[in-house]
């Protein structure tokens, strides 16, 4: 596994964990805070594996070598805790208690830390949350809790107020780029369109540039976009169905025109074509612009985001998508 010094972007919160690390001013609680994708859970996993390094490098590298690292790395280092939840998208005031609350005033096992790492804590119920802040504000001094959010503000304000907040930011497009082509072998062309969907997140990049799904959505996305003010009823319930394909990818789906709209305000705005993501649909992007009110696309951007909250809250899909459609339609 790669350490700190191979880890794309982040340069200022790599920074800052290399230097809590050597000098040992470690905070009981940090809050790693970025989209998905954005490399929070490869930043917490490194940050853990630093910390319990029998043989750490002097900018606080991981040494990758010894018994804690390997351990790390197989996902079996027994002072390094993940924290799982059975329902999809809760984590429950009992998962906290069991797996945080009973097991954190046991000792570490072999490491001078005992690391709890919660993917997705933003999913954390009230109670839940509730449940960890007391161990937040009273932990034993070889507790470390790295909670990982995509959207930090619906944890509770007295949980922010206690955790060191990382921010992860996106990152810059040539360096996405680069490693596409370097890492991944993505040809030139390819990187150029993963990169301008993926808007500085490399995780999705790489993602993009591996599915074999995205020439396919976005095919279906621009199809869709380029002819719905003129679709009939049957043809929307028709688009509705073949979304359903990709149901899995619904959030890909959902960002691809989420961009195409946000192209057309902004082509709307400036009248600059060098800033739409959207480049080969340009004369389709420029007659929407001009038929289209700052107020309609606003609409549909709204309406993107509660469609994406009702998909997250396991509201129908097909009643989900039907309401979006004819958002966009009526806008």
């Amino acid at each position: 596994m790669s350490g700190f010094k191979d880890v794309v972007g982040h340069k200022n919160i790599i920074q800052y964990i290399s230097s809590a690390v050597t000098s040992g001013k470690v905070s009981h609680a940090y809050i790693l805070n970025g989209e998905r994708g954005s490399g929070k859970k490869l930043l917490a996993k490194l940050f853990a594996m630093s910390l319990q390094c029998h043989d750490r490098e002097d900018d606080g590298d991981p040494c990758g070598k010894c018994q804690s690292c390997k351990q790390a790395v197989n996902g079996n280092q027994p002072d390094i805790i993940y924290v799982k939840h059975e329902k999809p998208n809760t984590i429950s005031v009992d998962d906290i208690r069991t797996q945080v609350n009973n097991d954190i005033v046991v000792k570490p096992y072999s490491s001078r830390y005992k690391i709890y790492i919660i993917p997705e804590a933003d999913l954390m119920s009230v109670q839940a949350q509730n449940a960890i802040l007391k161990t937040i504000e009273e932990p034993p001094e070889y507790a470390v809790i790295l909670l990982l959010t995509e959207n930090a503000e619906s944890l509770l304000p007295t949980i922010r107020s206690r955790c060191v907040m990382l921010k992860l930011r996106n990152i810059k497009d040539q360096l996405v780029k680069k490693y596409l082509m370097e890492q991944l072998m993505i040809p030139d062309y390819k990187a150029d369109v993963c990169v301008a969907f993926a808007q500085g997140n490399i995780g999705k990049a790489a993602m993009l540039a591996n599915s074999e799904y995205f020439n396919e959505i976005k095919e279906e996305v621009i199809h869709l976009l380029r002819n719905i003010k003129e679709m009939q009823v049957e043809e929307l319930v028709e688009a509705v169905k073949k979304s359903m394909t990709y149901k899995m990818e619904i959030g890909d789906y959902l960002d691809m025109i989420a961009i195409w709209y946000r192209d057309v305000l902004i082509y709307k705005a400036t009248k600059n074509v060098d800033k739409v993501i959207f480049a080969d649909q340009i004369k389709y992007i420029k007659e929407q612009a001009s038929k289209s009110s700052y107020e309609g696309i606003e609409n549909i951007l709204d309406a993107l985001e509660k469609a994406k909250a009702r998909l997250k809250a396991n509201v129908n899909f097909e009643l989900t998508m039907d309401l979006l459609l004819l958002a966009i339609k009526g806008n």
